[in-house]
C-alpha cells in the first residue's frame, strides 16, 4: 500500500513505484511495490556475443578490494562492476567482465545512474539509496518482446514507468527492458514478484532498467541499446552477478 503524500508532482511517482521496481527514478521516497501481471517467461537460446570493445585482462577485477573480491562465489565466470563516482553521487560507469583462462576479461564501459542520494551498505525502503554488494542476475523482462535475453524473459504490460522524474524528464520506456538485481527478493521469479526474505523494510525491486536521463530510487540505469547488449550476453550457465557500490566501497 502507498502512502498518500502531498501533491507536488508525486501522483506520477506513486505509479512509478507500483510498478514493482524500488529503483525507480521517481519524484519522492516511497515502498516499492509490486505484483505479478499476465505476462510470458521465456529463455531464449543464442550465441553470447564477445563482450564489446574488450580493454583489458587481468587475474583479478580492478578495482574491488579483499572484502569485495571474497563476496563473489567461486563458480562466477561472468560480472556486471557497477562503480559508483562517489559515495553520495548518482552517477557510475558499469563494465561487463568474463573469466577466461587469462583471466578476467572486460568489455565496454558504459555510463549509468544509480540512486539519488548515492549508495548504502544498509538499504531500507524508500532511502534513495542503492544497495552495495554482489548479487546474483538470474531473472529479466520488460514492456517489450525478449531482445535475446539468456535469462529467463517475463513480458507484462505492467513494465510500464509514467510520470517524471526528480530531475524533470519522462520515464517513459525506462522498463522497456529489466533485469532483476537478486537483493531482497527470491531468484527464479519475474522482476515484479513481491516477495521479500528480509522484509519489506529493506526495499526490493532493485533493477537495471533503460536510463532515463536522470537518478533512480535505488537501481542502476543504462542506455537502452547497452540494455540489450547486456540482456543477450549474460548467461545464466556462467552464474553472473553484479558487484555494485561506491568505488571506495567496492575497494575494501
Amino acid at each position: 500500500m502507498i502512502t498518500r503524500r502531498p501533491r507536488a508532482a508525486l501522483l506520477a511517482a506513486s505509479l512509478f513505484v507500483l510498478t514493482g521496481c524500488g529503483g525507480g527514478a521517481v519524484a519522492s521516497p516511497g515502498h516499492p511495490s509490486g505484483g505479478d501481471a499476465a505476462g510470458t517467461t521465456t529463455s531464449a537460446a543464442v550465441p553470447i556475443p564477445t563482450p564489446t570493445s574488450q580493454v583489458s585482462s587481468s587475474p583479478l577485477l580492478p578495482g574491488l578490494g579483499p572484502k569485495t573480491l571474497g563476496r563473489i562465489p567461486a563458480g562466477t565466470r561472468q560480472a556486471v562492476v557497477v562503480t559508483g563516482r562517489g559515495k553520495n553521487s548518482p552517477l557510475s560507469t558499469v563494465v561487463l567482465y568474463q573469466r577466461t583462462g587469462a583471466g578476467w576479461e572486460a568489455g565496454a564501459s558504459w555510463p549509468a545512474h544509480n540512486a539519488l542520494r548515492g549508495w548504502t551498505d544498509q538499504h531500507m525502503a524508500g532511502d534513495l539509496h542503492s544497495p552495495i554488494g554482489v548479487y546474483e542476475l538470474t531473472d529479466a523482462g520488460g514492456l517489450l518482446n525478449d531482445p535475446g535475453s539468456r535469462l529467463p524473459y517475463h513480458q507484462s504490460s505492467a513494465f510500464t514507468a509514467p510520470g517524471t522524474g526528480f530531475e524533470g524528464e519522462p520515464l517513459a520506456g525506462a522498463f522497456d527492458y529489466v533485469i532483476a538485481i537478486n537483493y531482497n527478493r527470491t531468484p527464479g521469479t519475474s522482476p515484479l514478484d513481491w516477495s521479500r526474505p528480509l522484509g519489506s523494510g529493506r526495499g526490493g525491486g532493485i533493477w537495471f532498467h533503460v536510463d532515463h536521463g536522470g537518478p533512480t530510487h535505488g537501481c542502476v540505469s543504462i542506455a537502452a541499446k547497452h540494455m540489450k547488449e547486456l540482456l543477450r550476453a549474460l548467461d545464466p550457465d556462467l552464474h553472473p552477478v553484479v558487484v555494485m557500490g561506491d568505488a571506495a566501497s567496492l575497494a575494501h
